[in-house]
């Protein structure tokens, strides 16, 4: 070899780094020399120390005024303002009655319950006793006249006026308002048997409509019986009775009637 040969050197080793060793997140940051986590415990500790206002409560609510309204003004609360409005009406300071304020609290309310509901109650009374009044019924000692109802029939037999009927029997029953407003009248309400409506006769009368043909029909029967279903101008016959006036498949029919005694 040749002095050339000896000077020259040979390169340095290239050393590189796998690609499964390179970390491909940044290194975690100890706490310990996190900056800002240092800066944040300060903070929090400055804020733990601080020592408490001694201001009064008074002067830290008197330091924060209420929220300004849009034209600026500060608008007091809603239960204040009625209350001044009250007291504006009804000073506190003064007796009503001989009693403090607070007594009308109770008066007052009561007062108008009864203007409210008495006048409705009163009439409500009237018009009840009107309606159902014995001048408006068809009673026979009422003027008479020709009344219009519902006829129906029903199986008789012990009736209110204490007699056994059968189907057969020319027989009916008159509505609970007029027996009842009868037995009123003459003091028989206690014993149903001595009602002076019982044996009383009826003449009734059904047109062709209910009839099918042969015009009007009619027939008298008696009262023996009262029938809580029954409006004031309806009656409520034997059987044989509607057969006269329709057939008894019509199970009802408008028919009119009048007293004959």
């Amino acid at each position: 070899m040749t002095d050339t040969d000896n000077n020259i050197q040979a390169p340095e080793p290239v050393y590189q780094t796998p690609d499964w060793e390179i970390p491909t997140h940044p290194p975690k940051r100890g706490l310990r020399n996190s900056k800002s986590l240092r800066n944040s415990l300060s903070l929090l500790n400055g804020a733990a120390f601080t020592p408490p206002s001694h201001e009064p409560e008074g002067a830290a609510a008197e330091k924060t005024p209420p929220p300004p309204t849009p034209s600026g003004a500060s608008k007091p609360p809603l239960a204040a303002a009625l209350r001044s409005r009250l007291d504006a009406v009804l000073p506190p300071q003064k007796t009503y009655l001989g009693r403090r304020r607070r007594f009308l609290y109770v008066i007052l309310p009561l007062v108008l319950l009864l203007l409210v509901v008495l006048p409705l109650a009163v009439g409500l009374g009237v018009g009840l006793s009107r309606r159902r009044s014995p001048a408006n019924l068809p009673l026979p000692d009422n003027g008479g006249g020709v009344f219009t109802g519902d006829l129906t029939y029903y199986d008789p037999g012990l009736g209110a006026c204490g007699v056994v009927s059968g189907g057969g029997d020319a027989v009916c029953a008159v509505s609970h308002e007029v027996f009842d407003a009868a037995a009123k009248e003459e003091g028989m309400a206690a014993n149903p048997n001595a009602n002076p409506l019982c044996g009383r006769r009826i003449r009734v009368t059904c047109g062709a409509a209910g009839a099918g043909t042969g015009g009007n029909r009619s027939v008298d029967v008696e009262v023996m019986d009262r029938c809580v279903g029954c409006a004031p101008t309806d009656l409520d016959l034997s059987p044989s009775a509607f057969e006269q006036l329709a057939p008894r498949d019509s199970g009802r029919v408008v028919g009119s009637w009048a007293w004959l005694d």
